[in-house]
This record gives structure tokens, sequence and C-alpha cells, in this order.
């Protein structure tokens, strides 16, 4: 059975977006998306790293825990960056960037990130609260007009994804129409719509949906109080603070900018469901909460930077860190961040890439993982098989979850 497309884009990343809208690819697919061999190994120059960063023994067993998976999911291209402090690093590429070209992939490639892009957003709107210009147990309605039940929704509701609203991109017309004309443009009005067209689905922090509603929401808050886009209010506060100087928010005129290097996209989420190249699709429908690009060199910074609350006062990064139960195993969420085996972070899914950026502070260690497919294997996102992987055997003690039951 295929998925439906609407289904398929209420995930746009989280590791239980499997859950969400899984589906078995058919086999005439699989086989069209089959990778090929190795063809590279990379080393970020960034890193340091030599070829047996974490001894021979481990890193024989990381290249062969990641090769399997990339056979298995058919993933045409693989960068896997870990880095553990007192023991080494493994940081290598491996497979294709290009399907036509064979150009190999590399761990220097910037790439589009998805929902890490909340990571972000949170940042920015908590930043606010440290500035006492906004408060977490405000309601959305004193911000944005229009939201159904706003008057009872906080903005803390909307980051920790208990909102209670129905996602847009569970719409089936909105994926009918971001799927006919993939390099359109949309308003965050326009996303929101859609969503506005059904029912709420529960009441406000009863229960977790995730849902890129809520993000959208938020960065529309930023707006409303800086009086600035929220792309360029993310640049200002967080990413030149942070030292992120390869991540960046295409939006307005620039919404389809993707610098070089970059590897192609590859996803089934079409309206045939045939594979087709995403590369250069317009991100616009993921906006502040999902449409973000970076490189393996950046996220590895930003994900202690997130994690340790760097850019926030302790008191709103342990509100941030208060993760929740989600109804999945192994999986817990705060404000805009998950928990998952001690590992803290996010990952991403947007057509044609997906990412994982999580720091484990038991460690001290920081895994990256970018991939040029979204194409789900057996309900499972195959980020999530890559990084489930690579932890058992670099931190069996600290396992990459991700183990929630399919529907």
């Amino acid at each position: 059975m295929r998925r439906t497309p609407s289904r398929r884009l209420l995930a746009a990343a989280l590791l239980v977006a499997s859950v969400l809208a899984p589906t078995a690819v058919t086999s005439a697919t699989a086989a069209t998306t089959t990778a090929t061999a190795v063809h590279t190994v990379g080393i970020d120059p960034h890193a340091h790293c030599s070829s047996n960063g974490l001894g021979h023994g481990v890193t024989a067993r990381l290249d062969k825990a990641i090769a399997d998976v990339r056979k298995k999911a058919a993933i045409p291209g693989v960068a896997v960056g870990l880095w553990m402090p007192g023991k080494g690093c493994y940081v290598r590429a491996t497979g294709v960037a290009d399907k036509v070209t064979r150009q190999p992939m590399s761990t220097d490639f910037y790439s589009r990130i998805g929902s890490e892009t909340k990571t972000f957003t949170v940042t920015a709107l908590l930043q606010l609260v440290d500035e006492r210009r906004i408060g977490l147990d405000d309601p959305i309605s004193r911000y944005v007009h229009g939201v159904p039940n706003g008057r009872h929704i906080t903005l803390r509701h909307l980051a920790e994804m208990r909102s209670g609203l129905f996602p847009y991109s569970a719409d089936a017309d909105f994926a009918h129409d971001l799927l006919s004309d993939p390099t359109r443009s949309f308003t965050p009005q326009e996303l929101l719509a859609y969503g506005y067209k059904h029912r709420n689905t529960a009441a406000p922090g009863k229960v977790f949906v995730y849902n890129n509603s809520n993000l959208v929401l938020l960065g529309l808050v930023i707006e409303k109080v800086t009086g600035h886009h929220v792309a360029d209010v993310i640049d200002r506060r967080v990413l030149r603070p942070a030292h992120l100087d390869q991540t960046l928010f295409p939006d307005g005129p620039n919404v389809r900018e993707f610098p070089e290097p970059h590897a192609h996209g590859y996803t089934n989420q079409t309206l045939t469901g045939a594979v087709a190249d995403s590369t250069d699709w317009n991100p616009s429908w993921a906006w502040s909460a999902g449409a973000m690009i970076s490189t393996m060199h950046d996220l590895r910074s930003w994900a202690k930077t997130v994690a340790t609350g760097e850019l926030l006062s302790p008191e709103t990064q342990k509100q941030r860190l208060k993760t929740l139960p989600t109804g999945f195993p192994g999986l817990t969420y705060g404000l805009g961040i998950f928990e998952t085996g001690g590992w803290i972070g996010h990952n991403g899914s947007i057509p044609g890439y997906e990412s994982v950026t999580v720091y484990l502070p038991a460690l001290k260690a920081t895994l990256v993982v970018l991939i040029n497919t979204d194409i789900t294997t057996g309900g499972q996102e195959p980020s999530t098989l890559l990084a489930r992987a690579v932890t058992k055997i670099a931190t069996p003690g600290h396992v990459y979850d991700g183990s929630a039951p399919t529907r």
C-alpha cells in the first residue's frame, strides 16, 4: 500500500515520523533507489580525525554497520560524524551524492536539515523569554489572531507539541497542492489555513502530536515581538553568536538558495509515488518548522550549544530540557528538543534529505548524520536506522532508540 502524501508530510521529521506515516516501499521503488557500493571515505578537515580515530576494531564495526544500513535502506549517500572526547572520533562519507553522475558523497556538503530548524526557532523564542518580552505561558492569541482555541493554547504548548491543533501538513489538500508544484511558495498564513479547516485534535497540554503548525505559529510570534523576519532574527541572534557561518534559513527572495556543494536529494513523496530528485524543491512550506540548511561542521558545534544552553539562561534551559512522555517508547520531548537514550537534540526530514544532530552529556559526545533520501524502510526513517546502528556500537549504554511502534 502506498502511504498518503499528507500523512508522510506530517512527519517532516522526528524519531516518530515513521509512526505517523509508515508504509512499505514497493519493490520497484526500492530497486530504483538502491545505492551503489562505497565510492569514497572522506575526512572532515575541521575535525582533525584520523582514519582510525576510534581504534581499528570500533572503526571497522562502524564501517560495516553503516554499510549494512545503507544497503538495507537503499540510501544513496551517507555522512556520519561522531566525536567522543578522550576516545577519538569517526568521520566518514560513503556512497554517492548524485545517482546520475556518481559524484561521491562528502562530509563537507551543505544539506537541508528539515525539522532540526525547530531547535533554532525555539532558541530564538526562548531568548525573548529571557529578555522578558514574552512568557512561555502566554496564550498564542496575544500574538496571532484566528488560532482555534488560541486563548487557551500557550507558547509552551506549541513548543512542546501539545497544542491540540490539527497539523497543516496532514491536510490532504495541502499535500496535493505542494506535490502538484513543489517549486511554489507558501506564506505562513496559507500553511496554517490548511490546518484551521479541521477541528482541534485534543485539549491543550493533554496529548503529544508532532505538528509543524506549532512552529510556524512560534515563527510568527518571533516576528510580531521583534518586528523582523524570523530568518533575520535567527541569523542575528542565534547563528552569529554561535559562530555558525555555514548555516542559513532560506526565506523571502532567497527561499530557493542552496549553497554549493550539496548532494542531490531523492524522495518518493510524489503524487504517483515515483522517486524524484527533490534537490531544488521550495522549502517555504516548512518555514520556521523545517526550512534551514547547514553542514556537518556547523551541526557538530550546534549539538553542544543547544543541548547545554549556551545561548540561554540556566533557568530557561532547564525549562527547555524538561522533557515529557510522547507515548512512544524511548522518546521524550521538551521545548523544541528531544531526549532518547541520553542523547539530546533533534532530527530532521524534508523530501530528499534527513539528518540527526544530538549530544550526549554523559560522555560529552556528539553525533551528526546527514543523508540524501527520506524514503522509509519498513516504516523506519533511514536516519534513525543509522543513528541507532552507530550508537549501539560506540555508546552501547546510550542507544539512540526511536523504536516507536508503527501503525
